[in-house]
């Protein structure tokens, strides 16, 4: 049975892989190296300190450090956040569905704390979240499992009865490893990705998520 979902949040609480998307086109072209659309939909999920290490492994560039090209990317994505930020389609009502289940309700994700608080604070849903864990704080980001994991034990509650709510594949991996339950919630870049049938359920929108089909999942069906 489940006792707890736990939320990624970029892409499904907030639309804001646009904004990430947007960002990294702008730094990287500042730095040199135009960066596509498709550059950007490859590295969905992946821990931000991650994704400068991965693209300036390939593409070498002078002057800022990675430190401080992750600092140029997180400055703009907050910015963008703060002016833009708006709760994606359905997750209001999925909050308020899950805690009429009596669920605990946590958050694990790839983006520092402070972009968290952000976030959360911008949507005006901090205080639905029981625990908040980020990876900034683990060795190793998603598809890692521990950001799950941790998260987990900061609700109280075995890997095994939660319901990761995810809308990447490399969330989806660090959720699965992590012995969770996952629905997939799949970005539109990833919607006809095959890879993403090892989730237990899927949904197009957090909208289309139901009292019944809730309750049947937190009894294991």
């Amino acid at each position: 049975m489940l006792a707890a979902v736990i939320f990624d949040m970029d892409g499904v609480l907030i639309d804001s892989e646009p904004f990430w998307q947007r960002a990294q086109m702008a730094v990287f072209s500042e730095l040199g190296h135009p960066h596509s659309e498709a550059d950007c939909d490859s590295t969905i999920g992946i821990r931000i300190d991650q994704l400068v290490a991965h693209w300036y492994r390939l593409r070498p560039w002078v002057g800022p450090s990675q430190e401080e090209v992750v600092q140029r990317i997180l400055d703009r994505v907050n910015a963008l956040i703060l002016s833009e930020g708006q709760p994606k389609a359905g997750v209001l009502e999925a909050l308020a569905l899950i805690e009429a289940q009596g669920l605990k309700v946590g958050l694990a994700t790839s983006s520092p704390f402070a972009m968290v608080e952000a976030v959360l604070g911008k949507l005006g849903i901090r205080d639905r979240f029981l625990a908040v864990h980020s990876a900034e704080v683990e060795p190793f980001g998603k598809p890692h499992p521990d950001v799950y994991i941790h998260a987990a034990e900061k609700l109280g509650v075995l890997p095994m009865h939660c319901l990761a709510i995810e809308d990447s594949f490399t969330g989806l991996l660090a959720a699965k490893a992590a012995s969770m339950r996952a629905l997939i919630v799949p970005d539109p870049a990833l919607l006809n990705d095959p890879r993403l049938a090892i989730a237990d359920h899927r949904l197009d929108c957090l909208s289309e998520l139901d009292a019944e089909q809730l309750a049947s999942w937190v009894a294991g069906k």
